[in-house]
């Protein structure tokens, strides 16, 4: 068990504290979005912050016996159109206004594909890579213990993140069936298959960004088997990103992880790198000829994958970057000048909020599966979730031609739009 927590974990081992600035550029983008549609300032006012946050102190015995206390948060976006939902990372660099805007971003996401929910996201400042099994479990319980009056099946459904996975939303959905001293499966999403978890939740994520991928491709008039991948990060998403796009026939001819990065013109060999990686998720460190994940950014290809950290692509390297479609799998990893330098450019940029947003489309599917005792097959999983992100990405391109605007603002006017609507409905505005 040690050993599949260490490959979760690895994915994100280097993540750096998130940008001060990344709740002020989310809020910038949302404010263009409603004032796009016509909505007023109050609308914006209401939206711009979550509607509801909280912030907790988790008392932990370590295994040596002294007690270490945790900071946590959850913060709430809106619940306008329906309970929120979103993940809970541990990671020593998490900050209340990351949480925070990424509770925007999640209702972004939600309203992108008429999920009912509003955004949440959630975070403990920690360093799992540093604590045992045992430490882990009692940080994830007390973290549920603190907010569970907050939480719940119709309140707001917590899933994975960063530095989190199937085993930890295990001891959180126990721990809150305890609390209500009832079975509530429908509590937490990206649980193990036996405690209601839904087939195809593991590689939704890394699915939807190549169906998005497939889109973006059609939008330029070409054919994704005929193009050149880079993937930057073989975490979960990108590793499973690669090996999609590896067995479609498509050439993905650089990756990389924590260690640096591979490129090889003629296309690498995903099964391979797959099984030679160690116990951490690392590949890498197996070559002795690698490049930097900055050079990696800049290698000839026609698709770029960022599936990594946040601020990759910024004003500094954005002119290099000879890629035609950039497909975002990570969440913000093109800051605001890069943005405006690619689109200039004429790149078409797949943003995150559309690009990886299968995860949360499938754990809306684990959501009503719980609520039905009825369970779905990996097929028909992977049939709807890619119905409902080629709707979306249609609509988006749709949207951004139609006010002449960028797709990542189109993808925030699209998504931001059901709460906006709930809003006036309900009497809110």
């Amino acid at each position: 068990m040690a050993m599949n927590v260490g490959k979760r974990l690895a994915a994100g081992a280097n993540m750096p504290a998130p940008s001060e600035d990344v709740l002020t550029n989310t809020q910038d983008v949302v404010q263009n979005a409603l004032h796009k549609l016509g909505y007023s300032e109050t609308v914006y006012e209401l939206l711009k912050e979550p509607i509801r946050v909280l912030t907790v102190r988790i008392p932990v015995r370590m295994d040596d016996g002294h007690t270490e206390v945790f900071t946590g948060y959850r913060a709430q976006h809106n619940d306008a159109v329906g309970p929120t939902k979103g993940g809970i990372r541990f990671h020593p660099n998490v900050t209340l206004e990351e949480v925070k805007a990424l509770s925007i971003w999640m209702s972004i996401k939600c309203g992108i594909f008429n999920l009912p929910y509003g955004g949440a996201k959630g975070g403990i400042i920690c360093d799992p890579r540093t604590m045992s099994i045992a430490e882990q479990e009692r940080l994830a319980r007390g973290y549920v213990r603190a907010v569970s009056q907050i939480v719940g099946p119709t309140k707001d459904i917590p899933a994975p993140d960063v530095y989190t996975n199937p085993q930890i939303m295990a001891w959180m959905y126990d721990e809150y069936s305890r609390i209500r001293e009832y079975d509530s499966p429908g509590f937490i999403t990206g649980k193990p298959l036996v405690l209601g978890g839904s087939q195809g939740r593991d590689k939704a994520t890394a699915l939807g960004v190549v169906v998005a991928m497939q889109e973006g491709a059609a939008t330029l008039g070409k054919n994704l088997q005929d193009l050149k991948v880079i993937v930057q990060g073989f975490g979960n998403v990108g590793s499973n990103v690669a090996l999609i796009l590896h067995e479609m026939g498509v050439k993905v001819v650089g990756i990389s992880d924590a260690g640096g990065a591979l490129y090889r013109e003629e296309g690498l060999d995903i099964p391979s790198l797959l099984e030679k990686r160690d116990s951490f998720g690392m590949v890498t460190t197996n070559f002795s000829h690698t490049i930097t994940n900055q050079e990696l950014l800049v290698q000839p290809c026609d698709v770029l994958v960022p599936a990594a950290l946040e601020n990759q692509i910024t004003a500094e390297n954005a002119n290099q970057i000879q890629a035609s479609l950039v497909v975002e799998a990570a969440n913000g990893p093109t800051t605001h000048a890069a943005d405006e330098i690619l689109s200039e450019r004429g790149i078409l940029i797949v943003p995150d909020v559309l690009a990886n947003a299968g995860g949360v489309t499938v754990s809306y599917f684990e959501w009503v599966q719980n609520s039905q005792g009825y369970y779905w097959t990996e097929e028909e999983v992977n049939h709807r979730m890619r119905e409902m992100m080629v709707a979306s990405a249609q609509t988006i391109f749709k949207t951004a031609k139609r006010y002449q605007v960028s797709t990542r603002l189109a993808a925030y006017m699209v998504g931001i739009k059901p709460f906006a609507e709930a809003m006036r409905w309900r009497g809110w505005v």
